[in-house]
């Protein structure tokens, strides 16, 4: 499957951690999008559900534990070159995740970690996707906490 250019959209999934009014973003290292600011997630491998993905790259991009995925938000990213063509297509799926345990710190492709205060999120460099999801899932998002 190419990321660059593809056929088809490609699926994602997107983890929300919260915790005491702070919502967890990454730095992204790889394109698309190197540079902005967003929440852990990745693509779905073939064969696996959409909650083991979700799972699987809290783990690698935050080294923590999380359990019971629950259904936030599904957000679609097209970017278009200076020709018009479709350079990437993601349709994206956002969850609330739960932390069960661990330390968090920024692994694997993600640059840097920061733990936001909901009122300073727009403040960085969003990835687009990420600033439609935040903006239209803002008020239910304060009221979540990932920790049990």
């Amino acid at each position: 499957m190419k990321r660059l250019y593809p056929d088809q959209p490609i699926v994602g999934i997107g983890a929300v951690i919260v915790s005491q009014g702070k919502i967890a973003l990454i730095k992204r290292g790889n394109e698309p999008s190197k540079g902005k600011w967003s929440i852990p997630g990745g693509l779905v491998e073939l064969g696996e559900s959409l909650e083991h993905a979700v799972i699987r790259e809290v783990k690698e991009e935050t080294c923590l534990d999380v359990e019971n995925p629950s259904l936030i938000d599904v957000v679609d990213n097209v970017d278009l070159d200076e020709k018009s063509k479709v350079k990437y297509h993601y349709v994206i799926i956002d969850y609330l995740v739960h932390v069960k345990n661990g330390t968090v710190q920024a692994a694997s492709d993600a640059a840097e970690l920061r733990w936001v205060p909901f009122d300073e999120v727009e403040k960085y460099d969003l990835t687009t996707s990420f600033r439609i999801f935040f903006r239209h899932n803002r008020e239910g998002l304060e009221k979540a906490n990932s920790y049990l």
